[in-house]
């Protein structure tokens, strides 16, 4: 097991780097299509993990791992983030993450299909921070199209199955060079669907479009997505991807303050609640579960 104190740091990376990009992506896909926006941010950052990685003497990636990145980063960035990105031109970034929260639940049904443990109090987390969500997206604030709620879930779906199956796929010691493959070929992958789309370069790209996508592949990507892989390979499911109910706090938050969305009481008492679930799903396994009792155990 890693030392505590780096947890609780990927914690906070994918907890609050993550919320804040919803807003960035907002910014972004203003100025960038959708796809080419996510192709750009995952190509460039995975290329700089890898070419720092290689100046420091660590060997060029085997066959194995490249095949894990292009099934992973399919599922996580193509499928995952590219969903996202095409649902926020509709969508409200708050409204986005807050739907994003049902990966959390995907996730744990995934977790069980695999074989995995998933404990009754990471149940009871889920489910209150699920109801939370629920809550919290029923405001009349928070709006966003029909067609873009169903890119949401799918988004969704698709990014808790490539989570979970990542960890029954070949990977290598360094999370470093998993991060890399991953986002390289996710970046790769969602660059070729942004021409299969027909997506154009825009003629004229202002500063705040390049700041968001400088901020997306620098905080959101390399060092957010990193923290994430790293922590589903070094913690239980249900921690690792408990970020989807912590995000809607940060990104409606921003959302709020940055792009003028509004927030009202209803929003703010249920993020109350959708912590509440995060605090049961982060203390773990009660003893006995832990301890294997009745054929189930936790994993820390």
């Amino acid at each position: 097991m890693p030392p505590r104190w780096l947890i609780v740091a990927a914690l906070f990376a994918v907890y609050v780097i993550w919320g804040s990009t919803y807003a960035a992506m907002a910014i972004g896909v203003d100025h960038f299509p959708p796809f080419m926006l996510g192709g750009i941010r995952y190509t460039v950052a995975g290329a700089l993990i890898l070419l720092v990685l290689l100046l420091r003497g660590e060997a060029f990636p085997a066959a194995a791992v490249w095949r894990t990145g292009a099934i992973t980063g399919f599922f996580l960035l193509v499928v995952g983030n590219g969903a996202v990105n095409y649902a926020v031109i509709t969508v409200s970034s708050g409204l986005a993450a807050l739907v994003v929260a049902s990966s959390s639940l995907f996730a744990a049904l995934f977790a069980r299909g695999f074989g995995e443990p998933v404990s009754l109090r990471e149940w009871a987390g889920i489910a209150i921070g699920f109801a939370g969500v629920a809550f919290l997206v029923s405001g009349e604030q928070l709006q966003g199209d029909v067609a873009g709620m169903v890119l949401l879930v799918v988004a969704s779906a698709s990014w808790a199955f490539g989570s979970m199956l990542g960890k029954h796929l070949p990977q290598p010691a360094s999370v470093w060079t998993a991060s890399a493959t991953q986002l390289l070929c996710g970046g790769i992958g969602m660059l070729l669907a942004s021409a299969v789309r027909g997506e154009s370069f825009p003629q004229q790209v202002p500063v705040q479009g390049w700041l968001a996508i400088g901020y997306l592949a620098l905080f959101g990507a390399i060092i957010a997505f990193s923290a994430y892989v790293f922590l589903l390979k070094n913690t239980r499911p249900a921690l690792a991807t408990s970020t989807a109910y912590v995000n809607p706090v940060i990104a409606v938050a921003l959302g709020a303050l940055l792009l003028g969305e509004p927030v009202t009481a209803r929003e703010l008492m249920s993020m109350v609640v959708v912590l509440a679930g995060v605090v049961l799903v982060t203390l773990g396994p009660l003893p006995r579960e832990r301890s294997g009792a009745g054929g189930r155990g936790g994993k820390a």
